[in-house]
């Protein structure tokens, strides 16, 4: 085995931990793909790597448009105010860093569903602080569903991700081995 064909393996093996990246919001999720491509392309040249490296750093790009979209979608559906995303963005560091004391188990993932849950649901009924009233209850009901539709933007975004990831480590693994 050469040094060409170690580099590739080594490619490989970081654009493979892309895969639960993207689950995981503790590791590198999709940027994995055009660190391998780029590594890979170092190591041939950029005659050979190029088209590896495009396809990896467009997956990226797609899965940057995929999380914007899944978070804009679930909550615009409902109109919700633009602190139902400030609140859900903190909320997903929290959840992330395992700052919910409510939370012992479940660690960074479980942090990172019900952190934005609940600072989406926490700045959207902060936003109508005035408003509450009569209509409390009403008010309470909408910023919860506004929290889980911010929460099932992010459950497809990662799913959109994934599918990303799957892709870009095979159109990896293809244009690699047709070219070289």
């Amino acid at each position: 085995m050469n040094q060409q064909d170690v580099i590739w393996w080594l490619a490989l093996l970081i654009q493979l931990v892309a895969i639960p990246g993207t689950l995981f919001p503790v590791l590198p999720g999709l940027a994995l793909l055009p660190l391998g491509a780029g590594l890979w392309t170092w190591s041939v040249g950029w005659a050979v790597g190029l088209p590896a490296l495009a396809l990896a750093s467009l997956i990226l790009l797609l899965g940057w448009g995929a999380d914007a979209l899944g978070m804009l979608l679930g909550a615009a559906r409902l109109q919700a105010t633009r602190w139902a995303y400030i609140g859900a963005g903190l909320g997903l560091v929290v959840g992330l860093l395992g700052l919910l004391p409510a939370l012992p188990i479940g660690g960074p993932l479980v942090g990172a569903l019900v952190g934005p849950l609940l600072g989406a649901a926490l700045g959207e009924l902060l936003s109508a602080s005035g408003e509450l009233g009569p209509f409390g209850l009403e008010r309470l009901k909408r910023s919860l569903l506004v929290g889980l539709a911010v929460v099932a933007g992010m459950l497809l975004s990662r799913l959109a991700q994934v599918i990303l990831a799957v892709v870009g480590v095979v159109g990896f693994v293809l244009i690699s081995r047709l070219l070289v």
